[in-house]
């Protein structure tokens, strides 16, 4: 990893620590989240490779691939090149693209440029985002209106991390009263909000709560992934208590399932999906879309060269696997047979 031109970055506040440990191997899943699950393979798919449609729409834009570079970082010097990056190869291959939590923006407006991003994708979804407990710390209508308005997105994603912000030394931990703000907010808005974990999975109440209130995407960024346990503990200076939550939460293939059932909704199945098969069962799990964090964020740490390769490369794999599938299209990949495995 060509880290060496952020390094003077890489200590100076949350975020660059965030990213710095992020990319840490120790610090991701050590078992593959989708392992248990098996694709039943067929030998004659009956379709001609190049005939494969992944295009999807996405917030009433077009998708290229049912893909989205999940939410992962802004307001420091590196995440701004980052972001520059992701947005960069986001757009070339035609990939929905999130940023990462724009509190930092909201209070010091000379980092809003490091979210800034517009300019370098402007076809693709963009998703501003939010920790959905600053609605407990000051966060009203106007400021999610302000995150949105910053960088021209067309969703503002709250996220939920009540894991982290336990082991966080800054952590806000009142979660009282969110469903019912988080719906009072989500109405009003001018854009769809999404409710999303950020690595311990979406349940099923908890999302039937929201659903309730108005709400119609969900990302399950499920456990198996990037464990913000271990980061937290280790920027805590307690990494024994990160290492307790280590595999804390619900797998992303459970998250999937469960949310599947909710009625006209979008699914983003994300949480430790790692190549272009993980993105296949996912999708044949029940979701529409599904994002990945880590491994663009690795590519986006060198170049945006790197993001298109890396995101070309996992295109190709979901092209695989659905060929090796008989699925034409994604309408097929979800109706593809995919047995799990009880033995894990």
């Amino acid at each position: 990893m060509k880290l060496a031109p952020f390094a003077a970055d890489l200590g100076r506040d949350r975020k660059a620590e965030h990213i710095r440990l992020a990319l840490e191997g120790r610090n991701q899943g050590t078992g593959g989240a989708f392992d248990r699950y098996r694709f039943e393979h067929q030998a004659l798919p009956e379709l001609d490779f190049d005939e494969i449609d992944l295009s999807t729409t996405f917030l009433g834009k077009p998708l290229a691939a049912p893909l989205l570079v999940s939410c992962m970082t802004g307001g420091t010097e590196i995440a701004a090149r980052i972001n520059r990056h992701l947005a960069l190869g986001a757009e070339r291959v035609g990939l929905a693209l999130g940023v990462g939590s724009q509190r930092k923006a909201l209070e010091d407006r000379t980092k809003a440029d490091t979210f800034r991003v517009r300019d370098a994708a402007p076809s693709v979804p963009l998703l501003a985002n939010l920790g959905a407990v600053q609605l407990n710390y000051g966060v009203g209508a106007a400021e999610c209106e302000a995150a949105v308005a910053m960088i021209g997105a067309d969703a503002l994603a709250f996220h939920l991390n009540p894991l982290q912000e336990a082991i966080q030394p800054e952590g806000q931990r009142d979660f009282r009263g969110l469903v019912a703000k988080l719906g009072e907010v989500a109405r009003g808005l001018s854009v769809p909000a999404i409710a999303k974990e950020i690595g311990s999975g979406l349940s099923a109440r908890a999302a039937r709560a929201l659903h309730d209130e108005g709400f119609r995407i969900f990302d399950t960024a499920g456990s198996g992934g990037t464990s913000w346990a271990r980061i937290e503990g280790e920027r805590a200076g307690d990494p024994d208590l990160g290492e307790v939550f280590a595999d804390w939460g619900i797998p992303t293939p459970e998250s999937i399932r469960a949310l599947a059932q909710l009625p006209g909704i979008t699914l983003i199945g994300s949480g430790g999906v790692r190549n272009g098969v993980d993105a296949a069962k996912a999708i044949a799990l029940g979701a529409n879309l599904v994002g990945l964090a880590y491994p663009f964020l690795e590519a986006a740490s060198e170049s945006a060269e790197r993001v298109v390769e890396r995101a070309e490369r996992i295109v190709r794999e979901l092209k695989i696997a659905m060929f090796c599938l008989g699925a034409k299209d994604l309408a097929a990949l979800k109706a593809a047979t995919l047995h799990g495995r009880a033995d894990q």
